[in-house]
């Protein structure tokens, strides 16, 4: 699996709003904690403060926010958000001997798209998940 920049940039985010004290933190703030660009970081949030991931506040005392409990929050929100729905590839074409091939890409697929649902955001900030 290939994770974008972006998609990293998102996830990285995400997990500094899970570790944030209650209340709006600044886009600023994010930026810098996670050496993000602030004017590619600002596209992040917008989209998913439109997926319902985020709220936000406008003003000098505001910023954004979980719009859900950290520990309702998957890993594979924040990706599905940011990258769509994974395309299912297909591995198709091996001859002769080599076909299993196919269903084992299969099986990897499934065991990335279960580890990314089971990881919360509240486990990586407390830093209790089992790889």
């Amino acid at each position: 699996m290939r994770i974008s920049a972006r998609t990293q940039y998102a996830l990285r985010a995400v997990t500094e709003l899970a570790a944030a004290p209650p209340g709006p933190v600044p886009a600023e703030k994010i930026a810098t904690a996670q050496s993000i660009p602030r004017r590619f970081l600002d596209n992040i949030l917008l989209q998913l403060r439109r997926a319902g991931l985020i709220h936000s506040q406008r003003g000098p005392e505001g910023g954004y926010w979980l719009a859900r409990p950290a520990g309702e929050i998957t890993l594979a929100d924040v990706i599905t958000i940011v990258e769509g729905h994974p395309e299912q590839a297909e591995h198709g074409g091996y001859p002769g001997v080599a076909q299993p091939l196919a269903e084992v890409w299969s099986m990897l697929r499934e065991h990335e798209e279960t580890l990314l649902t089971e990881i919360t955001f509240a486990q990586i900030v407390s830093s209790r998940f089992s790889a």
